[in-house]
Formats: structure tokens, C-alpha cells, sequence
């Protein structure tokens, strides 16, 4: 059994993911712009946000069990499909109500990335499974960094916000084509599961199998997109950035998750195994997550309160978070304590945070499959991303009553607190398989 990677089977499926994932960070920092158009509550607003991750919550498992039923690539096609008529009706829509049913459909049939994972699981051998399904990892990385880059570059060529949603309906229709020509089925009619056992998900649940990882898999979720939903009112009040510096430290933790996930997870795998490897990387979530909050305020050395204060009066910007749960006051820093100390400090102590967060789910995902059959991976990772949907939709609420009531460490604190804490849970309740029996 080879110990390495295809790579000449898995670079179709990272480049359409790329693709996929591109068209989906050139709108994700617009969503909130599209509802408030339209004259939308900060609640509304909300419920926009959340529709696409509480759709998938409901049609991902089911997509994904399909795919194990009648092959990847067919299901992939309606994903994609489905997502590429979702961005033209965002771009298209007239209305609020047009705009949330885009967000739903899209997330009904977008079992893109699932889909994507499943294929991946296929082609992979259990010791090069975490790596192979990094590479997902590693094409969401990228794409958080020249998505919103494309993003900007669109808005400046024109201010219609229907002209990002056709962008990233292009990048979906190219994805679509490259699934045809280019991606060859992973999962041959022989390996597929029947009718019964492809869609009896409640059947993998009640087995037992994977509940404890899928829990796990939620929670991890639950604490770190709290912290990536509230990371831009933090260093605000800590540092006095705005969009620009927020930029920068997002571009490190893109670029820091590619390298993670393209050089360091299949080779720490394949030395430690995958439970090692999700200890090291709950380790890395905690300590980084305790030392962002204690980030030290000192507004960045070209802070001038005034201005920042004059900006964000006239910026009709809605942050995810403040959409939730209304509008949000922040504490803005001082002048006179301006330095370079507080940026430094975040921009390292959020390297550990990314290499454990670009760790963390491709780990958990690869153990989930060891625990069932080939001819289930669709279903399980189906169950697994509806778990980071789930997370998804309530972090974002949490994260701000916490940030409101308690101040803009807590989050963090608390959140670098209960990772230690899963951490030690972990060491009990995850065993490292040493065979997949259904392999």
C-alpha cells in the first residue's frame, strides 16, 4: 500500500475545489451588502447569513449519501449546478425574498465540497487520506486570500454589487465544465452502496461509530469560527484596524493554512496518525486562542482615533457577527500608545492558531472515514460538514453575546479554555484505528 499521494488523480479535484471556493470567497464579504440593500434588518440581515449554512445542514448529508449510491461525479455536476443558478439569482434578485432563496437552494444542492471530499477519501489510502483531504483545506486557504482580492477589484471596476455574483457564477460555470472534461469518476458501480445502505444516515448514527468525532467536529467548529466571525471587531478595538489590516492578517492565515495543509499534515500523519496529529492541533487552537486574548491594546502606529472614528460613521459595513445580533459598540483605542507591538504580536501568535486550524478538520474527517466502509464516505462526510454548518450558523451569535457581555477577550479566552479542555477529552475518547475492517 503506497504511502504517498496521487497527485495525478487528486489535482483535478483540487483544482475544481479551487474553483468552487473562489467563486464562493468573491461573494462571502458581500452577502450582508446584498440583504442591506434592500433595506434589511440587522435581524434580517442575520437570517440571510445563516441560510445557506442551515440549508446545508439539512441537504448535505443526503447529497453526499446519494453520491455513495450513484457515483461522485454525478452529484458534484448537480452541486455545482445548483450553486452556479444560486449566484445568478443573487445577482439577478429584485428583492430580499429572491435573495434568501438563493442562499437556500445553494445550500439545499451545494454538496460541492463534500462531494469534493468524498472523491478524495476514494483515491486516497488511510495513510495518505488527511493529506489528501487537506488539500480541500488548502484550496480554501487560497481562496480566502485572492477571493476577496477579486472581490475589491470588481467593486472597483464597478459599484453594482449584481457584477460579483456574476464573477463568481463564471468561476461556478467553470467549475462545472472542469467536473466534466477533466474529473473522472472515483467511485466505480461496484463499490457503491445500495439503496438501504446509502441513505440510512440515522442507521450510521445510531451504530456509533462516529458520534464522538462528529461532536467533536461541531464543537472545535463552534469555538474557531467564533473567533474567525468577531476577529475583525477585536483587532479594532485592540489595534485600531480597519479593513486594510484586517487583510493583512487574514493573508497570513490563508497562506499559513496552504502550507499546512500542503506540506505539513501528510507528513505529520503518516509519522504520528491521525489522533496524534488532532491532539497537536487542539493543542495549537488553545494556546493560540488564549494568546490573542491577551493581545496587548496598542493601536497600530498610523491610528488616529478621529479618523478611524469618522470612517466607520460614514462605512454602511455590516460585519456577520453585528448582523446577528444587532449593532455591536465598540471600544475604540486611544491615541498616544501608538506602536508596532499589539500588530506583531497578533500576526504571530495567529501562526500556531492556523497550522492547528489547518490540521484540525481533514484529521477528524480521515478518522471518520476509517470508522465505516468505502462505500459510505459520502454519507459520513456529509454528516461531518453539516456538523461545521451547524457550527457555522450559532458561533456568530455566541461569539458576540460573550464579546458584548464580558468584553472583546472572552471570546477567546474562553475559547482557548474549552479547545484545553477538548483536548483533554480527546486523549480519552479518540483511539487511533489500526485497520478500516471495511476498507
Amino acid at each position: 500500500m503506497t504511502t504517498k499521494l496521487d497527485f495525478e488523480r487528486a489535482a483535478p479535484i483540487f483544482v475544481l475545489t479551487l474553483v468552487d471556493v473562489l467563486g464562493l470567497t468573491v461573494l462571502l464579504p458581500l452577502l450582508h451588502l446584498y440583504a442591506a440593500k434592500y433595506g434589511a434588518s440587522p435581524l434580517q440581515i442575520g437570517i440571510v447569513l445563516a441560510a445557506f449554512p442551515l440549508s446545508q445542514l439539512i441537504g448535505v448529508p443526503f447529497m453526499g449519501a446519494l453520491s455513495d449510491r450513484f457515483g461522485r461525479k454525478p452529484l458534484l455536476l448537480i452541486s455545482q449546478i445548483t450553486t452556479f443558478i444560486g449566484f445568478i439569482m443573487l445577482g439577478a434578485a429584485n428583492s430580499l425574498t429572491l435573495i434568501l432563496l438563493s442562499r437556500v437552494i445553494d445550500g439545499l444542492f451545494g454538496a460541492n465540497i463534500a462531494t469534493a471530499q468524498a472523491a478524495l477519501s476514494d483515491i486516497t489510502t488511510e495513510e495518505t487520506r488527511s493529506q489528501g483531504l487537506g488539500l480541500i483545506g488548502a484550496a480554501f486557504g487560497i481562496g480566502f486570500v485572492f477571493g476577496p482580492l477579486i472581490s475589491i477589484l470588481t467593486l472597483e471596476v464597478s459599484d453594482n454589487l449584481a457584477l460579483p455574483a456574476f464573477v463568481a457564477a463564471t468561476y461556478s460555470l467553470i467549475s462545472i465544465f472542469l467536473t466534466v472534461f477533466l474529473f473522472k469518476e472515483t467511485l466505480p458501480p461496484e463499490r457503491r452502496g445500495g439503496r438501504g445502505r446509502a441513505t440510512n444516515l440515522l442507521a450510521m448514527l445510531k451504530s456509533g461509530q462516529i458520534n464522538v468525532l462528529l461532536l467533536l467536529m461541531f464543537a472545535q467548529q463552534l469555538i474557531f469560527f467564533g473567533f474567525e466571525s468577531l476577529l475583525g471587531l477585536f483587532t479594532l478595538s485592540r489595534l485600531g484596524l480597519l479593513g486594510q489590516g484586517n487583510s493583512l492578517i487574514f493573508i497570513v492565515v490563508g497562506v499559513t493554512l496552504v502550507y499546512t495543509q500542503l506540506r505539513l499534515i501528510g507528513r505529520w500523519t503518516r509519522k504520528y496518525g491521525e489522533r496524534r496529529v488532532v491532539l497537536i492541533a487542539l493543542a495549537l487552537l488553545s494556546v493560540g486562542l488564549i494568546l490573542i486574548a491577551f493581545t496587548p491594546e496598542q493601536p497600530q502606529p498610523f491610528y488616529v482615533k478621529r479618523i478611524v472614528e469618522r470612517a466607520l460613521s460614514a462605512d454602511t459595513d455590516v460585519t456577520s457577527t453585528e448582523a446577528v445580533i444587532g449593532e455591536i459598540a465598540v471600544d475604540l483605542p486611544d491615541d498616544g500608545n501608538n506602536g508596532i507591538g499589539g500588530l506583531l504580536w497578533i500576526l504571530v501568535v495567529i501562526i500556531p492558531l492556523s497550522v492547528g486550524a489547518g490540521m484540525i478538520r481533514p484529521s477528524l474527517n480521515s478518522l471518520m472515514t476509517r470508522r465505516v466502509g468505502r462505500e459510505a464516505y459520502g454519507g459520513v462526510l456529509g454528516l461531518s460538514s453539516s456538523a461545521v454548518s451547524a457550527a457555522d450558523a450559532a458561533a456568530p451569535i455566541l461569539g458576540a453575546l460573550i464579546f458584548q457581555q464580558f468584553g472583546s477577550g472572552a471570546p477567546f479566552l474562553l475559547g482557548g479554555v474549552m479547545m484545553g479542555g477538548l483536548f483533554l477529552l480527546s486523549i480519552i475518547v479518540i483511539k487511533q484505528p489500526t485497520l478500516n475492517i471495511k476498507e
